[in-house]
This record gives structure tokens, C-alpha cells and sequence, in this order.
């Protein structure tokens, strides 16, 4: 019986063939634009007094339906930014999250020196080409639809590109895929298969992550409390949208939340 994660991956697998046809390989890296500035995620997590938050901007979801189609990207990220967030995350994926690369480019016009995660189901390496193009910061490696060979092969490519790899994990059987050339790892405390969620999973998991990783907590973080004992424990990073795009303003309620933590 095919999971909800098994049809993404097979839709964006058929869009990402097509996609090839009407733009190859070739003409997407002669897209790029090695003068554009490169902002380190991964970094602004590490530096004392950080917020540690990555704000994303989403407008639906397979489990919630739609969040938020009100809001434009553009505002609501730069709103995000301003209010202290550490860095930024705009879905690109159409069929299941709403998102596009023009949400995407919205985002990054808006916020030109802020740490931007394209989050999106990367299941070919055609992708990370069109990352680097979108001008991300960081790409996300969903260790649930990849091989290690490729989650390092793709890793070795978008270092190549300048671009920075969150590897996102959900479950113990995943810690063998890890690639100690990430840097960032993500857990992911959504269950994608059937998008549950379970908040001990990111403390179950903690442990078993290098120790010298970045680490960031994704999913159903919705309290300050919650944010500031997971960093008690070792995070760094807290990946949150539903949170804040399910409200009118998504960029005050990111602001209230943050003025709430213990830095």
C-alpha cells in the first residue's frame, strides 16, 4: 500500500522528467549566476544569542489542507527576517504544498543577505542545478526517498555549487544514511508516511547524531518552552511554518514567539 510520501515522490519524479524536456541540463547551468552572494545557514545558527527559528513560508500541506493562501511570500519572509529569525524556508513543491519558484524568487528578492532553504522533495540531481539557479542558500536531502550513495553524491554537488545540505531524518534506521559532509541534520518530527506527529522523536534521535553536527528539530514546535529545552539539549535550529502561517500576520506571531524565547 503506497504511503502519502510514495506519491510525492512519484509526482515529482514525472514533473521532474518533464521538466528536463522543456529545459536540459546545459541550459539550466548556464543559468547560473556564480556572482550571486552565499549566505551560510548553518553559521547563523552557531552564533551566540541566534534565535535559532528558520520561519517557512507554506501554503498547504497533505495533512492540513490549505494553511494560508492569503499572504505573499515576499512580505511575510522579509517580515520573518526582520523579526529575528535565524534563516528561511519557502516550499517550491506544487502539487501537495502549493509552493513555486516564484514564491521562491518573492522570498529571495525580499531577503538578499538572510540564509534561504529551498525545501522541496529532491529526488534528482537536475534539482540541485535548479536550486543553484533560484539562488538557495541550502538545500533539504529527505534521507526517507534516497540512497546514501546519492544523498552523498548530491551533497558533493551542491557543495560543488556553493550551497549548503540539511539533511532531514525521521527515524533510527535512517542514522546509517547520514554523510558527515552535510551540514546540517534535521529531524523531521513528522512522520511523512503518515504525517503524524510525535515530539520525542527529536529527542530519541539526539543522541545518535555526530556530535559535532548542527542540529535542527522539525515539525509541530508551537511553544517556546518547547524551543528553549530542545536547545537545553543540543539543537540549534528549529524549523517552523504551520505555527505561524496558520495566523492572519504570520510575521508578528514569528515576532511574539521569538521575543518569547531565552536566547
Amino acid at each position: 500500500m503506497s504511503t502519502i510520501l510514495d506519491k510525492i515522490v512519484a509526482t515529482r519524479l514525472e514533473e521532474v522528467s518533464r521538466q528536463k524536456l522543456r529545459v536540459s541540463l546545459s541550459d539550466l547551468q548556464a543559468n547560473i549566476d556564480s556572482s550571486a552572494v552565499r549566505n551560510s545557514m548553518a553559521n547563523r545558527l552557531l552564533i551566540t544569542g541566534s534565535s535559532g527559528i528558520i520561519a517557512e513560508f507554506k501554503r498547504k500541506s497533505p495533512s492540513k489542507g490549505v494553511i494560508n493562501d492569503q499572504v505573499q511570500p515576499g512580505i511575510v519572509s522579509k517580515g520573518y527576517a526582520d523579526s529575528g529569525a535565524s534563516g528561511l524556508s519557502v516550499l517550491t513543491d506544487s502539487s501537495y504544498f502549493g509552493g513555486s519558484d516564484a514564491d521562491f524568487i518573492d522570498a529571495r528578492n525580499a531577503n538578499p543577505l538572510t540564509p534561504l532553504l529551498r525545501k522541496d522533495f529532491m529526488v534528482d540531481e537536475y534539482q540541485l542545478y535548479e536550486s543553484r539557479v533560484l539562488n538557495a542558500d541550502v538545500i533539504l536531502l529527505i534521507a526517507a526517498v534516497l540512497e546514501k550513495t546519492q544523498i552523498s553524491r548530491y551533497t558533493s554537488i551542491a557543495h560543488e555549487l556553493g550551497m549548503e545540505v540539511l539533511l532531514e531524518l525521521h527515524d533510527e534506521a535512517e542514522i546509517e544514511k547520514v554523510d558527515l559532509q552535510v551540514d546540517m541534520i534535521g529531524i523531521n518530527n513528522r512522520n511523512l508516511k503518515d504525517f503524524k506527529v510525535d515530539m520525542d522523536r527529536s529527542l530519541r534521535l539526539l543522541d545518535q547524531l555526530p556530535p559535532e553536527a548542527v542540529k535542527i528539530s522539525e515539525s509541530g514546535l508551537s511553544e517556546p518552552e518547547t524551543v528553549d529545552f530542545l536547545r537545553s539539549r543540543g539543537f540549534h535550529g528549529f524549523l517552523m511554518g504551520e505555527n505561524f502561517m496558520k495566523t492572519e500576520d504570520p510575521a508578528v506571531t514569528c515576532a511574539n514567539f521569538i521575543s518569547r524565547l531565552n536566547h
